[in-house]
């Protein structure tokens, strides 16, 4: 039983279209099963083919792979839509792996709080590309941030993270 997955090479030719800032290093890929690949790099996710991007990890919210459907979903920070991602060969690739010790490696620390309804609020230290620190807050839809209770819960959360890592409050 092998402990580590060896993985199908990024084609130089997919290497060569991606948004790779200086210092920059492709990590894993997976080639997607419509024709496109995911990568994943030091610094960011991408994703090539008809509709290419580049998102740094502290965008992803959190990430999750069916190995059923092969498919890995990306959850961002923001608003945008949640990505699917279907890998045209799981098996051969450890593309999934990779897109999980990146995103953990931009938490720095987290606190999730929960609300009413089975929503959950999550406040985190993250570290960018570049190693700086910043707070970020992640909220689940139907969580009201206009209510002074739910702000100050969310607010004495990111001073206790913030402190916790050095940060200013």
């Amino acid at each position: 039983m092998a402990l580590f997955r060896r993985s199908t090479p990024v084609p130089d030719a997919v290497r060569r279209t991606l948004d790779l800032a200086p210092g920059d290093k492709v990590l894993a890929g997976g080639e997607l099963t419509h024709g496109g690949w995911a990568v994943a790099s030091r610094n960011a996710l991408h994703v090539t083919g008809e509709t290419p991007r580049s998102r740094p990890w502290t965008d992803v919210d959190r990430a999750g792979f069916d190995p059923f459907t092969s498919t890995v979903t990306v959850e961002w920070i923001d608003d945008e839509p949640d990505l699917a991602l279907t890998l045209a060969d799981a098996d051969r690739t450890s593309f999934p792996q990779m897109l999980r010790e990146r995103i953990q490696s931009s938490v720095v620390i987290a606190e999730t709080l929960a609300f009413p309804g089975d929503r959950t609020a999550t406040v985190a230290v993250r570290r960018s590309a570049d190693g700086d620190l910043f707070s970020q807050v992640s909220v689940d839809g139907g969580v009201d941030l206009g209510d002074p209770k739910v702000a100050a819960r969310i607010d004495e959360a990111e001073a206790r993270v913030r402190s916790a890592s050095g940060l200013p409050l």
